[in-house]
C-alpha cells in the first residue's frame, strides 16, 4: 500500500535564478515557480503534497530545480524547469509519483519536463528497526 500522499514533499529552490538574473530573490525564477505551484497546489484537483521553499538545492547550472521526496521512497532531483511552462507537468509528475509505494514512476510514464529534467535520484533513507 502507498504511504499517505500528503506525507509527499515537494522541494522548491527559491533562490534559481538564470545567470545575470536579478537579485531581489521574490523576482527569480525559483521564487516565480514557487509562487506557482503554490496556487497551482492550493486547486481542488491538484494532488495532496506538502510543499517547501529552500534556499538552495545546488543545481545552479539547471534553474529552476525541484526536489520530489517520501517517507520510504526514493528522491528525485529535477531542473530546467519554468513557472510560465511547467506546473501542469509537476502536478502531473506529483501525481503519478503519490501513485507509487516507493516512488518510483516508469520512466516512460513520466512527464517529459521529468524525463529530461531529471537530475539525481536518491534511495530511500533505511532505518535500522532491528534492536
Amino acid at each position: 500500500m502507498a504511504p499517505d500522499s500528503e506525507e509527499i514533499c515537494l522541494h522548491v529552490c527559491v533562490t534559481c535564478r538564470e545567470a545575470g538574473g536579478p537579485d531581489d530573490t521574490a523576482l527569480r525564477p525559483g521564487a516565480l515557480l514557487h509562487k506557482a505551484l503554490t496556487e497551482a497546489l492550493a486547486r481542488p484537483d491538484a494532488p495532496k503534497v506538502r510543499i517547501e521553499a529552500v534556499e538552495c538545492l545546488s543545481v545552479c547550472k539547471r534553474p529552476c530545480t525541484i526536489a520530489v521526496s517520501g517517507p520510504d521512497r526514493w528522491t528525485y532531483v529535477y531542473g530546467d524547469l519554468s513557472s510560465e511552462t511547467s506546473v501542469e507537468a509537476i502536478l502531473d509528475g506529483l501525481r503519478r509519483y503519490a501513485a507509487t509505494s516507493d516512488g518510483l514512476v516508469p520512466w516512460r510514464e513520466r512527464p517529459e519536463v521529468f524525463r529530461k529534467g531529471v537530475v539525481a535520484r536518491i534511495p530511500p533513507l533505511k532505518t535500522n528497526s532491528a534492536a
